[in-house]
């Protein structure tokens, strides 16, 4: 990518509501698993997705990427606008389904969550790292091989030219996360899906594989989309951070303003479980603090704010009426009672 290109908006992301069939007939029913949300990313730049399991964070990419479940009736509403290498606007929720063939591993690239289950255990890396180069820019065996090299030494896989025939079993999991990494990145792309690209590493390798995009990042100018639920990877990594919760994006700002100012009562509970938060030393001795109660059931939401059952700070409209998004420039936050940015828990 030209590095010109860095702060073009590359994903524009407008109210986008992903929805599950179920039933037939007279008892089928619609269950709202993604609802509504916004967020940007523009080259050079990092998008953090934050909450915990099941809010909806793989679910939004997988929906961006199209590639939900097959079997399945899936709903979507909204606007997904990626500006691809010509400079033309694509709706991915509405491109036809050849268009998206050109894009998914080309312009658009997804690195997934377990690098064992996603990379083919019957082919060889060369083979699995040269199909996009053949696929997607025509190139012949020998070019795609020499460039499959360069890639693997990119991510710094150490005799790259020994293992490229080697296949995903005789390699470590760090290894592997390196060669998705690769796999993701050669056909250099505009847009970044990184889906927890460290879980199951030792702390070590997430280091290195994180900085290791950071780099690419900064190299390519490309806009990368990172979902996880880890803040102190968040804090070091992230430029802007989009909380979800329950399928929506209950609080979005940049980086530093989300954490010197965590405003809706879920953003500030999840920081309070941060380990040797200094909030956890004021309570009466507890070494760690845990969120009450359970994410909701998604079949079962009601009008109000999905949050209040656990939210210390709900008051009895809040179960009743959807929350109220409210907003300080480009901090902006979806809750009834909070009016006004707070201050970073001490």
């Amino acid at each position: 990518m030209n590095p010109t290109e860095h702060n073009d908006l590359i994903l524009d992301v407008q109210g986008l509501h992903t929805q599950l069939q179920r039933g037939k007939d007279a008892a089928q029913e619609t269950l709202p698993l993604v609802r509504g949300i916004d967020f940007s990313v523009r080259g050079g730049q990092t998008l953090a997705l934050v909450g915990e399991s099941g809010c909806g964070k793989s679910l939004t990419s997988l929906s961006l990427m199209r590639l939900l479940a097959g079997g399945q009736t899936w709903l979507h509403q909204g606007q997904a606008w990626f500006k691809d290498s010509r400079g033309e606007r694509v709706d991915l929720l509405r491109a036809s389904e050849d268009r998206m063939r050109a894009l998914r591993g080309n312009e658009l690239a997804m690195i997934f969550q377990e690098p064992m289950t996603c990379l083919n255990p019957v082919l060889s890396l060369a083979e699995q790292l040269t199909e996009p180069l053949r696929l997607h820019q025509g190139l012949d065996a020998r070019s795609a091989r020499a460039q499959a090299l360069r890639a693997l030494d990119e991510v710094e896989i150490p005799a790259a030219s020994s293992r490229i025939d080697q296949y995903p079993h005789q390699m470590s999991g760090g290894m592997r996360q390196r060669v998705m990494i690769a796999m993701a990145m050669i056909c250099h792309p505009r847009l970044l899906i990184a889906d927890e690209p460290t879980t199951a590493l030792d702390v070590t390798i997430q280091a290195q594989i994180l900085k290791l995009i950071s780099r690419l990042r900064h190299e390519r100018g490309m806009a990368v989309l990172f979902i996880t639920h880890n803040l102190g990877v968040v804090a070091h990594h992230a430029d802007q951070v989009a909380v979800m919760y329950a399928g929506q994006v209950v609080e979005s700002a940049d980086v530093k303003t989300l954490f010197a100012s965590p405003t809706h009562p879920y953003t500030r509970a999840l920081l309070r479980c941060l380990p040797g938060h200094r909030a956890d030393r004021k309570r009466n001795g507890e070494l760690l603090y845990a969120i009450e109660g359970q994410a909701p059931n998604m079949a079962t939401l009601g009008a109000g704010c999905a949050f209040s059952p656990r939210c210390p700070s709900a008051l009895a409209q809040c179960s009743q009426q959807a929350a109220q998004q409210r907003g300080v420039d480009n901090h902006r936050w979806r809750c009834t009672v909070v009016e006004t940015p707070q201050e970073a828990l001490v």
